[in-house]
């Protein structure tokens, strides 16, 4: 039934026919996160909002772009995609993100936080310049409503003369619970509501952008959101508009609504994760050390930091969705005696590149960030694959990078932090799954000779993925009578200027979770580019975006198998 509907067949029916088709929806949503994983309670505290959306507007000619885009499930259920969903998030499935290569509906891709509004207005004056009229919608919630991007989309809406409306999803959360000074004023005009002189005052600050405030009103009830944003229709030919609702965050599901951040990402969890390791071990150094301070951009408990911030709230610090400032803060932190951790996901952290350089970087500030993630991410696709971090940082100056072989070395590492004076970046994926021997003492800049073998071939991986690929094709190439050495490269910048200049093997393959282009493959081949001796060859992954699916079968689609690594060495040694 909710596949493919469209509006005309939506406003035929009737509200009893509506709400049904909001509780069919709800359910889909439901059976599809529990099978495959996903997002599961901000989808169903968007639901009625989304039959509203298209019950009023004519999509695909209307647009909406959702920020962020994991709430649109419901859209994507109701615009010809509801089949999809037995592979939601799976290769060749359906994204659990807005994709225009996916359908029409989609008008604008999304996946991190704070660009709904400037895209709107981009396609708003598109549509201006090309003399044609539909509206534009976009979609935020009060997490991303913090990000500062939000802020200078709203400034430039005078300028660029356009039309658009912005719906504010408040449902108090991000993936942790909203924080920050937008968040309370947001909360004020919701507590105000009924005192409408209060609330009018309070709205003013919109007013000044350009925007026409209406609310707050309930975003569950589907009547009142059709009579609203039928209203607002007609108003979008002559002003832009700022449309505030509260929904609850995993409506209709009580254990969603009970558990929002625990219930916003759904998936199978590890074993153990790399981010419980870094909790308990900073806490741990916090206890004797009182200039270890911890920073995140609203995803306290997803990092690991929940303890930490417990026991030294003081000392811990969320930002909301605001990476670039979250890096300053460090800085600034850094530069009057403490010693900051900023855990972050490795794609989000590619946000805050400027600051990295300038603030952190150029003044040689021991900052240490914390880059959960790393590698390929899976499920989520483009947007979230952590691919890219090494080459991005690897060229910045003052700046080490170490990647740890397994849990305990990176315990090991956070240790050695603690005392490091410079900028310095640790990166791992999310999940512990593999222990490569006793943990050495680490020095910044020294490689780790995890086996010695028959001199025609070395191996360097660098991080707990690579190294166990590496080693699977250690073992294949054993059975063939083959025995490369295997290095744990644990530091991508500086490299082991003495290993290498210490290598006898004439074939150097290298093995990262990371892009070929300028990866810790591309340090050594630079490295021996002009030593006629040596022949490198790395193993990362290509120029191209890397779509959803599981981690394996990604890694093993990039040329990361096992057996491709081991294949190529035989071949060539």
């Amino acid at each position: 039934m909710t596949d493919g509907i469209t509006g005309g067949q939506l406003r035929a029916m009737s509200y009893e026919e509506l709400e049904s088709l909001c509780e069919e929806l709800r359910r889909n949503i439901i059976e599809s996160v529990m099978a495959n994983g996903g997002h599961l309670s901000s989808n169903l505290g968007m639901v009625e909002l989304t039959v509203a959306l298209h019950y009023v507007f004519d999509f695909p000619r209307d647009k909406v772009v959702f920020d962020v885009g994991h709430q649109c499930y419901a859209h994507k259920m109701l615009s010809g995609r509801a089949a999809g969903f037995a592979k939601l998030r799976k290769r060749g499935g359906v994204s659990g993100f807005p994709k225009r290569e996916e359908s029409a509906y989609d008008c604008y891709n999304t996946g991190h936080a704070g660009t709904s509004v400037s895209a709107a207005m981009g396609i708003a004056k598109a549509r201006d310049l090309s003399g044609k009229d539909y509206s534009v919608i976009a979609v935020i919630g009060d997490g991303s409503f913090n990000n500062g991007l939000v802020y200078e989309a709203f400034n430039s809406l005078r300028q660029l003369n356009t039309n658009i409306l912005v719906i504010i999803n408040d449902n108090g959360m991000s993936i942790s619970p909203t924080v920050g000074s937008m968040h309370e004023y947001l909360e004020q005009l919701a507590t105000d509501s009924v005192e409408q002189l209060h609330r009018a005052r309070r709205a003013d600050i919109f007013e000044k952008f350009g925007f026409d405030y209406d609310g707050v009103y309930d975003g569950n009830d589907l009547r009142a959101m059709i009579e609203r944003l039928t209203d607002i229709k007609g108003r979008l030919k002559t002003q832009s508009v700022i449309l505030h609702i509260l929904t609850k965050k995993g409506k209709g599901y009580s254990f969603c609504e009970e558990n929002p951040e625990a219930t916003h990402g759904i998936g199978a969890k590890p074993a153990l994760e790399y981010s419980e390791v870094l909790g308990r071990q900073l806490c741990a150094m916090a206890e004797n050390d009182g200039r270890i301070t911890a920073v995140t951009a609203a995803m306290t408990g997803s990092l690991g930091l929940s303890e930490f911030f417990e026991r030294y709230p003081g000392r811990a610090f969320d930002v909301g969705i605001c990476e670039e400032h979250a890096t300053v803060l460090c800085a600034a932190l850094a530069a009057e005696g403490y010693k900051p951790y900023y855990a972050v996901y490795s794609t989000f952290l590619q946000r805050s590149f400027d600051e990295i350089v300038i603030d952190v970087c150029s003044q040689n500030l021991p900052v240490t960030f914390c880059i959960d993630r790393a590698g390929i991410s899976g499920a989520d696709g483009e947007t979230h694959q952590g691919v890219f971090d090494l080459s991005f940082l690897s060229f910045i100056p003052n700046l080490t990078i170490a990647v740890p072989k397994d849990s305990a070395e990176f315990a090991e590492m956070l240790r050695f932090s603690a005392t490091f004076g410079g900028p310095l970046a640790i990166r791992y994926p999310r999940s512990c799954g593999h222990k490569f021997g006793q943990v050495q003492p680490v020095v910044a800049g020294k490689w780790e000779l995890l086996d010695s073998g028959d001199g025609r071939c070395v191996i360097l991986a660098c991080g707990e993925r690579a190294i166990a690929r590496a080693a699977g094709a250690c073992r294949l190439l054993g059975e063939r009578g083959v025995f490369p050495s295997l290095v744990n490269a644990r530091f991508v910048k500086p490299l082991d200027e003495e290993l290498l200049a210490g290598l006898e093997e004439p074939l150097v393959v290298t093995v990262e979770d990371n892009m070929l282009a300028g990866g810790f493959g591309s340090l050594v081949a630079e490295r021996f580019a002009e030593d006629t001796s040596k022949r490198v060859k790395i193993f990362g992954y290509g120029d191209k975006f890397i779509g959803q699916g599981g981690i394996d079968e990604l890694m093993d689609d990039c040329g990361l198998s096992p057996e491709a690594i081991a294949a190529y060495i035989e071949k060539n040694i």
